[in-house]
């Protein structure tokens, strides 16, 4: 299930290596060095970048999200975020915008699901569930740990890059 598009005029475009500080600096602006700290964050750290997506206003980056490659148990998948708005663009569905960009991206691929610690009443939009028995490599509230199986495929096992 995916979310209506918004009706923003924002140009999303898949990222490119040129692209790297300015999502840097949108992704720091949105969520400070207090992201360092968290379990996406270390997870991030070991996973093998698979895609990006930016939205730019006039030509300006003002928003970005990324997935990278993982396995749950034995399953690969995707796992996605993070995802920055720049303060001035929030409200106006382009994290919406963003988030179906990575979802079509990632069952073009194939991939068996997608994986994110987030917020239930947003994602769920999307499609998104409580992901159940899944492990990621340190704490995080379960019922912010999300999937969505693009194959029937079921998350179960511990979290690796």
């Amino acid at each position: 299930m995916l979310a209506p598009a918004s009706t923003t005029s924002f140009l999303i475009t898949p990222e490119t290596p040129d692209d790297a500080a300015r999502v840097e600096a949108v992704v720091t602006a949105a969520f400070g060095p207090g992201r360092f700290a968290k379990t996406a964050e270390r997870l991030r750290e070991r996973a093998a970048f698979a895609a990006g997506f930016t939205a730019a206003d006039a030509g300006r980056l003002v928003g970005s999200v990324r997935m990278w490659r993982i396995r749950i148990g034995d399953t690969p998948a995707l796992f996605l975020g993070p995802i920055a708005v720049e303060e001035s663009h929030r409200k106006a569905g382009l994290g919406a915008d963003l988030v179906a960009a990575c979802l079509d991206w990632a069952r073009s691929q194939a991939a068996a699901g997608v994986l994110l610690v987030g917020d239930a009443p947003y994602f769920g939009r999307f499609g998104f569930e409580t992901a159940g028995d899944v492990r990621l490599p340190g704490p995080a509230d379960p019922r912010r740990v999300l999937w969505l199986s693009l194959s029937g495929a079921t998350a179960i096992g511990d979290v690796t890059a």
